[in-house]
């Protein structure tokens, strides 16, 4: 019975203090996918608004001056 209660404290122990940089690691690990899946649907956006931007916008005509201005 006192190895089972040694490697039970062990065992406790061992959770206090894996446990709050377990839980930050999972957490930044969520954050991260957060950010990288914003970061696509952002560019997805910014592509299809240049898609509608070129389609929307009208031909440029460069000037040509003469020779001689």
């Amino acid at each position: 019975m006192n190895t089972f209660l040694d490697y039970a404290v062990v065992f406790v122990i061992a959770a206090l203090l894996l446990g709050p940089s377990l839980w930050g690691a999972a957490r930044d690990r969520r954050v991260d996918r957060q950010l990288r899946a914003a970061q696509q649907r952002e560019q997805v956006v910014r592509k299809g608004h240049r898609r509608e931007e070129a389609r929307t916008r009208t031909p440029r005509v460069a000037v040509r001056h003469a020779p001689g201005h």
